[in-house]
């Protein structure tokens, strides 16, 4: 099997940077975060594939405040139809950004997701409750959005 289109697909150096980290700061104590209410911000906001290869948005969530501090909430939502669009676009609009979400198409999904990130990366902190619909899926709802001064 010919492995370099992980090496072309994901981040090498990235991902170098956190088995140091993870090795440093033993993940073993970042314990399973329960579904809560959680202060966090966002780490990372892109569009990327599942392991099935559909297209997938993915939010890593930093908790930065009370006993999960420093530890991360993951939504990762599938678009490959219109009520999945539908939640990612829900969610995206509640980040507050001040751009206009809409699907045109994953190319431009993608740029739109890079350009959320920018407009709210160390400007805006959220608190998330983060919880479990009746199908035993996680759901992420923004209840409250923090302006992060300087």
């Amino acid at each position: 099997m010919d492995f370099s289109k992980f090496d072309k697909d994901i981040d090498i150096e990235g991902l170098k940077a956190d088995i140091k980290d993870a090795e440093q700061n033993k993940q073993d104590k970042y314990k399973d975060v329960p579904h809560g209410s959680y202060e966090i911000n966002i780490d990372k906001l892109e569009l990327t594939t599942s392991k099935k290869g559909d297209p997938m948005v993915s939010c890593w969530m930093n908790i930065i405040e009370g006993e999960f501090k420093k530890n991360k909430i993951f939504m990762n939502q599938v678009i490959t139809q219109g009520f999945q669009i539908h939640i990612a676009n829900d969610f995206l609009r509640s980040l507050d950004s001040g751009l206009e979400i809409e699907f045109k198409n994953y190319t431009r999904y993608d740029a739109l997701l890079m350009d959320i990130h920018e407009a709210i990366d160390n400007k805006k902190e959220y608190v998330i409750d983060y919880g479990e619909n009746a199908k035993g899926f996680n759901t992420f709802k923004i209840t409250e959005i923090f302006d992060v001064e300087g």
